[in-house]
Formats: structure tokens, sequence, C-alpha cells
């Protein structure tokens, strides 16, 4: 939203912010395509980058829409917490001497998530609530041995 609302100008970010929030309120993940792109109609005559913005960002955006709504808020509310210690962690650094630099340290941020969400089952999606997504019937946890 930040990244749409910079091309928005400064007289137009409220009006532009609940218009492309209405996408966001859909049902389903076609119901918010669709109203994606009328939003981006709607915008291209006055904001022709802002509607070029979002014909390329649409697929990344409404990404979550594919999961079922029970999963949805889980899943905004992780990737925003995650991507926060990820910008957190990452400016403690500052200048980073490569891109090789910025992949590690990111990929160890991204383990170390990893591990808290394996043991912390109750608070974030589980592979058997998000099972009935899967093409392969198959995938399922390890028995634990005791």
């Amino acid at each position: 939203m930040r990244n749409a609302l910079a091309h928005a100008g400064r007289s137009g970010r409220r009006v532009v912010s609940p218009f492309i929030a209405t996408a966001f309120a859909q049902d389903d993940a076609e119901q918010a395509r669709a109203q994606w792109r009328r939003v981006a109609d709607q915008l291209r005559p006055k904001l022709p980058k802002l509607a070029a913005l979002m014909d390329h960002a649409e697929p990344n955006v409404l990404a979550y829409m594919s999961f079922p709504a029970q999963h949805r808020a889980k899943l905004h509310s992780t990737l925003e917490r995650l991507n926060g210690e990820i910008k957190r962690r990452t400016e403690v650094v500052g200048i980073f001497p490569n891109e090789a630099a910025i992949t590690r340290l990111v990929g160890a941020i991204l383990l170390e998530q990893n591990d808290e969400w394996a043991v912390q089952r109750a608070r974030y999606i589980t592979l058997e609530s998000i099972a009935p997504l899967s093409d392969d019937p198959i995938v399922s946890l390890p028995l634990a041995t005791v």
C-alpha cells in the first residue's frame, strides 16, 4: 500500500487508499482479482504509474486470497511480523558489503523463524490445517516416537 500511495500524490492518498482496499474486502480470490482490475482501470486515466504498478503487483498482492478465509488473517499478521523482524535486523547492520551478505542474514532470520514456528504450533498455521490445499495427499507430519 505504501508503494501505491507513493504514486498517488499527497492529495490523492485519502481517496486511493480506501479505493484499493475494496479489493481486499472481497470474499474470494476471483472477486478480489476482478475488483483489483476495476480499481486499476479506473485509476489509469489520472494515475497511469499507479495503475501500471497495480497491474504488475496483482499476483503478489492477492496471493494470500487463494488460502481459506480462516487462514488469511493469520497469514497477513504472520507475514507482517516476519517482514518487520527482517527490517529491524537488517537496519541494525546498516550497510552490507555485498548481496551475499544480505542473503545470508535474511536466510538465517528465516531459518530462525521456521524453528520458532515449528515449536509454537498453536499460534501459526499448522500443516494439518493447510493439508486440504495440498495436491499431494501423502503430505503429513512425521509420527512422533516416544
